[in-house]
């Protein structure tokens, strides 16, 4: 993180870091640099370091350079998608061989990618609660490297005790890495609890507004941030510059967006807990919910992701799903808008069967920054 950044509150960090007025126009935000290769002053006579854009590119630079400063880290890469960012890490970071921790709940993407396509070049994996430190301790081998950690968890909202789980993998010389796209470097930053390297998925709440698809990573270790880079390069699935552009849009926004996504989505609770269809709402924010106290503790405030169990099973979620009006049918999270889904038909079809199926009757929203009035009147018409 910059030094210049260092001392700032985070509002002032997300509209500033990186984005440096353009020296030869002094526009104030970063230009979108289309271009695919640039001119040399001579043979290795590289300006700025820039000779090809899968290298770098001066958007996807500034971009960079503000993710590292939100999450209080050295080093920010910015990748075409948040599960190019997944490969690239764990390509990085293992070998034939290699043992890592999965939680017990995460997104569908993420066990698609242990389950189907790292698992096919040797690299074993098991199910944990993290939720529950002891768990994660107990799933440890000696082929150990990493221990892979969401929170709060997709879809069922769960929550790990960062510092907890990192202080057992520096015990057992392991990372931790900690995806963060639900709660954004907003409300809450693994860093600073002890993670190695935090995982977003930009398209989400970075972005904000269900324009870009992205992915980061970062981290605090320089070493392994030269490591990633150069897997970054070697790899290719790199951020567009327009894409890294919008993203940097939508970042200047993030804390006033996750604000009304949290005051919204506790409006909501606070309705589903009561209506006589919902049998259950996952909601950190809750006090009933176990993982709260610590939520409360390493989170600004408790995010604008809602789970709830639906009375009738399976058709009757489905049913609450195509009703909705406001709430837009689809998959993804953390725009402006409204969405609402059926996990086990839709973004966790992949997990069926396995240790991380969701629950049948479950809906999943993904509460935007509307009028909270709107968003409580539609489900309700909804439930029925």
């Amino acid at each position: 993180m910059s030094d210049s950044h260092s001392t700032q509150s985070f509002e002032t960090v997300a509209i500033h870091a990186g984005n440096t007025a353009d020296p030869l126009t002094g526009a104030v935000v970063p230009p979108i640099y289309q271009v695919s290769t640039y001119k040399q002053d001579g043979v290795g006579g590289l300006r700025g370091g820039y000779e090809y854009s899968r290298s770098a590119n001066p958007t996807r630079t500034a971009l960079e350079e503000n993710l590292a400063a939100l999450e209080g880290g050295r080093r920010g890469l910015a990748f075409a998608s948040g599960l190019a960012a997944e490969d690239c890490l764990l390509r990085t970071l293992l070998a034939p061989g290699d043992h890592v921790v999965i939680p017990n709940d995460a997104y569908g993407g993420t066990f698609r990618l242990f389950a189907k396509v790292v698992s096919r070049w040797g690299v074993e994996w098991s199910v944990a609660d993290t939720s529950d430190p002891e768990a994660v301790r107990a799933a440890l081998t000696d082929r150990t490297k990493a221990i892979w950690v969401e929170t709060p968890s997709n879809p069922l909202l769960g929550i790990t005790d960062i510092a907890a789980v990192a202080q057992i993998a520096r015990d057992a010389g392991v990372r931790l890495v900690v995806d963060n796209t639900f709660a954004s470097p907003y409300l809450q930053q693994p860093l600073a609890l002890g993670a190695d390297v935090v995982v977003h998925s930009m398209t989400k709440y970075m972005g904000g507004h269900s324009d870009v698809v992205g992915g980061a990573l970062v981290v605090n270790d320089a070493e392994l941030g030269e490591e990633l880079a150069y897997h970054q390069n070697a790899m290719g699935a790199v951020a567009g510059p327009f894409d890294a552009w919008l993203v940097l849009r939508g970042i200047k926004t993030l804390a006033v967006r996750m604000d009304r996504h949290s005051e919204n989505a506790t409006k909501v609770t606070e309705m589903l807990t009561r209506h006589a269809r919902v049998s259950r709402v996952l909601y950190p924010g809750l006090p009933e919910h176990p993982g709260h106290e610590i939520a409360a503790k390493q989170m600004r405030s408790f995010g604008g992701m809602v789970s709830f169990q639906v009375d009738g099973g399976e058709e009757a979620a489905v049913e609450v799903c195509n009703r909705a009006k406001l709430f837009t049918l689809g998959e993804s999270l953390g725009g402006v808008e409204s969405l609402i889904e059926h996990p086990g038909r839709m973004t966790h079809a992949s997990v069926v069967g396995s240790a991380l199926e969701v629950p049948a009757d479950l809906v999943r929203l993904s509460v935007g920054i509307e009028s909270a009035d709107d968003l409580i009147a539609d489900l309700q018409q909804a439930l029925g």
